[in-house]
């Protein structure tokens, strides 16, 4: 009689653990580096800036100008740094000859870090440092050296930002018409590098507008009525024109753009909403239409070819009709705000905010309400708050489309 022959199968845990063990090594090499710190130091003329990472990495390192810059693109990098790490530095202010840095996720696969100069400067020497002794992570190193406005301007001519792809592709859609549901396009305000407003508790404005995007879109997209897309849908920074660009890319029948204020008196409070006007409603809405047109400033994208001229221009392409229509979505999201939270006096105002200027798709900024004010902001952390607030927005929106659609029939 033949023995039997002994198997060779495994048990079921077993082969788990094994595949377990050869795909760790391929998890590890995909997973993003990790920034653990930064610091900066002065030594003489010197100002020295340091990331501490996990493993080494490769930076592209460009200049920009007015305001002065220095900017380095990462491979896209989880950050870490400790509420110590920016107590340290002031809340992530500088020292020497840096003002001020930020950093996050510019686009898929890059994370951007940006430096701002108190006085124009260059870097000296660019060097990594390997883990040693009591120092277990990399060091990436930046030494900056003043220099005078010359050299910078040489600096900053000789050096650009690498081609970058686009950070949403253009999608493929139907015309107008193709459809019979109405496309909604909900845009959650700043963003990865640009953390936009900063709350008295240190909430970050993107944040709050990304948690009520999220949100309105959600309920919308339950009604089963309408076509509902997100310029954003994680932490990743957009630049104004492209966020426009995706709303007329997807035909969208309506665009609303979600934003939260700040100002230096602490008692202000209360959301409004805003359409495109050449003239700002008064000195505070130009003010903030200003402030947040900045925003590709503050991510250290070059602006220089976008001039008074070319924004002139842009607004005068803005039809009437598409004018009257976002002012008539003001007034329905105005209405739903009330009943959900408390709105300034003269709630519907005007400004030339960039993310306005579609020349063919009816478009309203909402301002959620003040980071800087403690009741607001609270209402603004709160889940229960930015639910609120997300069903005023998806009522308004609603209640747009509902006539829009009944004019149609007509």
């Amino acid at each position: 009689m033949a023995r039997p022959r002994a198997s060779l199968c495994l048990p079921v845990w077993a082969c788990l653990l094994v595949a377990a063990c050869l795909l760790l090594p391929l998890r590890d090499a995909m997973a993003s580096p990790v920034v653990h710190a930064a610091r900066i130091g002065e030594h003489g003329e010197v100002t020295r800036f340091v990331l501490e990472t996990d493993r080494p990495l490769d930076g592209h390192l460009f200049y920009l100008q007015n305001p002065d810059r220095i900017v380095l693109d990462l491979p896209e990098a989880e950050w870490e740094l400790s509420a110590a790490d920016g107590d340290a530095m002031g809340g992530f202010t500088g020292r020497g000859v840096i003002r001020a840095f930020r950093y996050g996720l510019f686009q898929p696969g890059t994370s951007r870090l940006v430096l701002d100069l108190a006085r124009p400067a260059t870097v000296a020497r660019q060097f990594l440092l390997q883990p040693a002794g009591a120092m277990p992570h990399y060091r990436f190193v930046l030494d900056l050296e003043p220099a005078d406005r010359t050299a910078f301007g040489r600096a900053a001519g000789s050096t650009a930002p690498k081609v970058q792809r686009a950070a949403i592709p253009a999608p493929a859609v139907k015309p107008r018409g193709d459809t019979d549901r109405q496309v909604v396009v909900i845009d959650a305000g700043h963003g990865g590098v640009d953390p936009g407003a900063i709350g008295i508790s240190g909430l970050h404005e993107k944040d709050v507008t990304l948690a009520v995007a999220i949100k309105t879109a959600n309920l919308l997209r339950r009604s089963g009525r309408y076509d509902v897309y997100l310029t954003r849908d994680r932490d990743v920074f957009l630049k104004l024109r492209e966020r426009v660009a995706i709303a007329r890319a997807r035909g969208a029948d309506l665009f609303v753009s979600i934003h939260a204020d700040s100002v230096g008196d602490p008692s202000v409070r209360g959301g409004a909403v805003y359409t495109l006007s050449e003239t700002a409603s008064d000195k505070e809405a130009a003010a903030l239409a200003a402030q947040e047109n900045k925003a590709d400033l503050i991510a250290g994208v070059d602006l220089g070819g976008e001039n008074d001229d070319v924004a002139s221009i842009l607004i005068d392409l803005v039809q009437r009709d598409t004018k009257n229509r976002s002012a008539e979505m003001a007034s329905f999201t105005v209405d739903e705000l009330r009943q959900q939270a408390r709105v300034r006096t003269r709630p519907h105002r005007f400004a030339g905010f960039r993310v306005l200027k579609a020349p063919d798709v009816p478009s309203v900024l909402v301002e959620l309400g003040f980071m800087s004010n403690r009741d607001d902001e609270a209402m603004l952390r709160g889940d229960a708050g930015q639910l609120r607030l997300a069903r005023a927005i998806a009522a308004a929106i609603d209640r747009f489309l509902a006539r829009r659609e009944a004019a149609v029939r007509q």
